[in-house]
This record gives C-alpha cells, structure tokens and sequence, in this order.
C-alpha cells in the first residue's frame, strides 16, 4: 500500500504527503477523464470477437469514426463483415448540454432505413455484444449526470496507480435505462483513463468487468487499443482497434442519418 501511495505522490501534484493521501472528490476524477485529451477527431479499424460459454468465437469487422461538433461529439460504426450484418450501422449524437437527450440511430440495410434507439433502450445489448448502445456512445467517457461518483480509495491495475470511483445511479428509472445500478471504476491517476470497470444490475448483482489493455500514445493520445468486456454469464465480447488515426480530419457530413446507407469512406 505504501508504495501505492508513493507512485500517487509521483503522478498527481498537490497530494498531502505518503501517509496521507487526500483522495480527490468524485466529480473532479470524473471531469478530468472527460476533459482528458482524446482527439478533435479519429478513424480506426475495430475488431470484434464475441466468445460463448462454450469458447466459440464469432468475428465480426467494423470501421469507426468520431468527430466533436459545436454541440458535443458523435460518433459512427459501419460494420464491414460478416455478409449478414455488412452495412449495418450505428450513429451516435453525444450532447454537451445536460438536459438535452443524446441520440441514437441504428441503421439496417436489410430494411433500408435507419431506427431511433429510444433512451429506454440505451442499456440494451449492442447487437449481441456485452457492451450496451450507452457503452458504445460514451466510450471512455464518465457521465456525471446519470451517476453519483465518489472516490472510495486506490487499487493498482496493470502496474499503474489508480483512484476507486463508486458511483450509483442517480434514481431508479435511469437504473433501469442503463441497466446498470452502480459501478466501481479504476482510473489511472496520470492518464485520467479508466482501466478496469465493474458493473451491477439495480438488483445489485455482478453484470460485466470491463477491462481496457494495450494502452500506447498515438500521435501523441494515450489509447487503449483493446476492450474486452467478460459478462458474469460466461459470454465476453473484446474489440481490438488498429489503423488508428487522429490527424486526418474526418468529414462532418460522415455523421448524418441520411449517410448511414452510404457506408464508410
């Protein structure tokens, strides 16, 4: 523990000294890991492996995009292979104002037309991963609006010294949204980026870990190249990102419904 404590001193100026280590107020962990620096825009490949019970793999391929507006940031996902889900898509408005409801679309091509993900479905599962269209909409985001966060303590994960976040939901009904009632969160105490997650059902049991590895600078951006999520239920879904590129400015008209039909560039 005292060494813990030490690499915190080293990483975070303006700690009290090693035996007392002032733990920083959950909302200002929070705001740092959505203030930390991510990119004015990014492409990149992801790949998906989804493993059952039994260990058998599906594969599925995918090209992302993100870009931040005026209005906060949105995101895009065409799926690539398998022939089944080729051109399928998912179109993500992330609003920097509170009160405004963010937006999702999944567009199927089967059907020609783009679907409205309705908020009571944000905490469904994304095409049969174990990541929720909320968990693919935030990323490595934090919401301070849908939580309650506290700073409980420090762990270390991977070598690197982290702060505990526990957060709760705010009220029932945005429990049952999210399908998540409270988290506990490692986040690295010099990166602001979080590292390992766990999350409950509002019933209080053990849903998900979720842990993020491989974490390098690209062109200058701490990323985490691989996320896997391991359900409780024996399932786990990794994505592994590669190509990724921070410089090359990614189109604005990329992010509307009516380009989901056109695929990728």
């Amino acid at each position: 523990m005292r060494a813990l404590l030490l690499a915190l001193l080293l990483v975070v100026p303006g700690l009290a000294h090693a035996g007392e280590v002032e733990l920083p107020a959950g909302d200002e962990v929070v705001r740092r890991v959505n203030q930390r620096d991510d990119g004015r825009w990014v492409s990149r490949t992801m790949a998906m492996e989804l493993t059952e019970k039994d260990g058998s793999v599906r594969a599925r391929l995918t090209r992302s995009f993100r870009r931040d507006f005026g209005d906060g940031r949105r995101s895009v996902v065409f799926f690539e292979d398998p022939p089944n889900l080729k051109g399928t898509a998912l179109l993500s408005f992330d609003y920097a104002e509170p009160k405004r409801q963010d937006d999702q679309w999944l567009y199927l091509p089967e059907l020609r037309r783009s679907r409205r993900i309705a908020t009571s479905e944000r905490g469904r599962a994304f095409l049969g991963t174990d990541f929720s269209y909320d968990d693919m909409r935030k990323e490595t985001k934090l919401s301070p609006y849908d939580y309650r966060w506290r700073t409980v303590g420090t762990e270390e994960v991977d070598g690197r010294p982290c702060w505990v976040l526990e957060a709760t939901a705010v009220d029932d009904a945005t429990a049952r949204e999210l399908g998540y009632g409270r988290l506990r969160v490692r986040i690295d105490a010099e990166l602001w980026l979080p590292r390992l997650a766990e999350y409950w059902t509002p019933a209080g049991e053990l849903l998900k870990t979720i842990r993020l590895t491989g974490i390098e600078a690209v062109q200058g951006i701490w990323t985490p190249h691989r996320v896997e999520a391991a359900a409780a239920s024996g399932h786990r879904t990794a994505l592994t990102f590669r190509d990724i590129d921070y410089q090359h400015e990614v189109p604005e008209g990329l992010f509307d419904e009516s380009a989901l039909a056109h695929g990728p560039p």
